[in-house]
């Protein structure tokens, strides 16, 4: 009976190991291609808008108010 108990054990952990390598085990996208790629630009687009709320957070993407070319700043 332990030998039973440990053949179904090992198999159901082989059998999740080989379900969550397989990578289509619960599919993100559909398998419709037209619908896919929809999806794959939304996906894409929400990526990059969270890259753009970053950088307005952190306030890089404020023009420098610097001038291009250095000055001393004091008397020459």
């Amino acid at each position: 009976m332990r030998a039973f108990a440990t053949r179904m054990v090992f198999s159901a952990a082989l059998m999740m190991t080989a379900m969550t390598s397989v990578g289509c085990f619960l599919p993100i996208y559909s398998a419709r291609p037209e619908r896919r790629v929809q999806q794959l630009l939304y996906t894409s687009e929400n990526l990059r808008a969270m890259v753009d709320e970053w950088e307005r957070f952190w306030q890089l993407d404020a023009p420098s108010h610097l001038t291009p070319i250095r000055t001393h700043g004091g008397v020459l």
